[in-house]
């Protein structure tokens, strides 16, 4: 049996949520972003406990496909663009990969996902994408070509239009002001 979760946006997360699922009696196979392997079927009162520890934590259980699906794509998309760093980045074709890994055609996933949203995969995606770029500009450990090369966009200029166009700063002024603007949390995008 598999529980999806939503919210679950870091290796953080997987930490907690394995941490409940013992708390609550629930055996496990895996705990990864969005979803957790059960070795059983828990009883009713142990799948309240854990929907109540997880409300707790920021977590919410998922009842509805829909929302599964959602979650599914979330973690993945956040996956690929957050925690797949230190390797080149592929020239991503995010439908194809989604469509992939999930099963589903993309046109279905994208109607879903934006009926459920209310914003596109494309923009979910273009928006975790500028937040990685924000941490990369926080951290200054890289040049303004290898964090644009990392976040996998085709050119530095390419990055700065979209970094504008969603910020409304360009990225030398975030990177100058970025104690007045931060960052957001992943699971608030």
């Amino acid at each position: 049996m598999t529980l999806f979760i939503k919210n679950m946006v870091c290796a953080r997360c997987i930490r907690t949520v394995s941490r409940l699922l013992d708390e609550s009696g629930i055996a496990f196979q895996n705990v990864q972003l969005g979803e957790a392997v059960l070795s059983a079927s828990p009883n009713a009162m142990q799948l309240a406990a854990l929907r109540q520890r997880l409300e707790l934590e920021g977590f919410e259980l998922l009842d509805d496909r829909n929302s599964q699906l959602v979650t599914q794509i979330k973690s993945l998309i956040v996956n690929e663009i957050h925690h797949a760093s230190g390797k080149k980045p592929e020239v991503m074709n995010f439908s194809d990969f989604l469509a992939r890994e999930i099963g589903h055609e993309y046109s279905q996933l994208s109607k879903l996902f934006t009926s459920v949203e209310g914003l596109t995969i494309e923009k979910y995606i273009i928006a975790q994408r500028i937040e990685r770029v924000k941490e990369l500009l926080v951290y200054g450990e890289q040049t303004f070509s290898e964090i644009a090369w990392q976040a996998g966009y085709s050119s530095t200029q390419h990055l700065s239009n979209q970094f504008r166009q969603v910020t409304g700063l360009t990225p030398t002024q975030f990177k100058a002001e970025r104690k007045q603007y931060g960052r957001k949390a992943l699971d608030t995008i």
